[in-house]
C-alpha cells in the first residue's frame, strides 16, 4: 500500500527541514541568547540566521530585522542595502547592545557578511 503526505503534513515537514537548515548555519548563535546576556557579546563577532521582516534601505545603505523563531534584532549593512522581505540569509557581524529596561533588550548587528539561505 502506497502512503502519500497530505499538502498540509507536507508543507509541515518542508518548514520543519527548513528550520532546521537556518539552525545548521555554521556557528550561528539563536538571537534570544544574544539579548538574554548581552555583556557577554558586546563588541564582538556573531552570526546569526533566519527570515527578513522588516526593511529599509536607500543608496546600499539598510536596516532590516531578522527573525530565527527565539527572537528578533537589527541588522544594519552599510554595504549591498537590505534584503527583501521573506529572505532566508545568515549574517555576521558585531553585536551593539543599546539598552536593557525590564525584560526589554535593544540591541543591533553592524553587518560584514552576509549568506542568503
Amino acid at each position: 500500500m502506497k502512503r502519500t503526505l497530505r499538502p498540509r503534513a507536507a508543507r509541515l515537514f518542508l518548514v520543519a527541514v527548513a528550520l532546521l537548515a537556518l539552525a545548521g548555519c555554521k556557528g550561528a548563535t539563536d538571537i534570544k541568547k544574544l539579548l538574554d546576556n548581552p555583556a557577554a557579546y558586546e563588541g564582538k563577532t556573531v552570526r546569526v540566521a533566519g527570515t527578513v521582516k522588516d526593511t529599509a534601505g536607500i543608496l546600499n545603505y539598510g536596516v532590516f530585522t531578522l527573525d530565527d523563531g527565539t527572537g528578533t534584532i537589527a541588522v544594519i549593512t552599510k554595504v549591498g542595502g537590505a534584503p527583501r522581505e521573506g529572505a532566508k540569509v545568515g549574517v555576521e557581524g558585531t553585536f551593539r547592545s543599546a539598552f536593557t529596561l525590564g525584560t526589554k533588550t535593544v540591541a543591533a548587528i553592524e553587518e560584514t557578511k552576509r549568506h542568503t539561505e
